[in-house]
């Protein structure tokens, strides 16, 4: 097999922006990893946004800090990470990120096994519009269970 052109540069535009200024880069998805992982840059405007503490069943997830300060829940605390941080949630662990430090921030997601994050991520811009029965269906299809 040969290998694939580098993809992610700085330069690549993303695939997702956000209102709030936050962008998602698809470095690696699960369909071009063979299911294996995923890996996402999530980079964050300096205005707070984040998920709340959930968890995945199905899947882990990691988180490694490339800039500015990510406050991460591990299930029990919220730490403030920063660049070279390392934080690894296994399948079932309670875990939340946020950006409250007024900074941009940017982070490396890494999921595994390589669930299709990308419908997830993009579906999040249309929830408001959903009634409670569609954003319930939405988040059990995609292994989100809030706590």
């Amino acid at each position: 097999m040969r290998p694939r052109p580098p993809t992610g540069r700085p330069t690549t535009p993303p695939e997702l922006v956000y209102p709030t200024g936050g962008t998602a880069h698809y470095l690696a998805t699960g369909a071009s990893t063979s299911g294996q992982f995923g890996l996402y840059r999530w980079e964050m405007g300096p205005q707070p946004s984040g998920p709340e503490p959930h968890f995945h069943r199905s899947i882990s997830e990691s988180f490694f800090i490339l800039a500015g300060t990510v406050r991460i829940y591990d299930g029990r605390q919220w730490i403030d990470t920063v660049p070279g941080d390392f934080v690894h949630v296994p399948e079932g662990g309670v875990h939340a990120f946020r950006n409250e430090s007024g900074e941009s921030a940017s982070m490396l997601l890494h999921f595994a096994p390589g669930a299709p994050r990308e419908g997830y991520f993009e579906g999040l811009l249309d929830l408001a519009g959903k009634s409670e029965e569609e954003r319930t269906e939405f988040f059990l299809r995609h292994d989100t269970f809030w706590v």
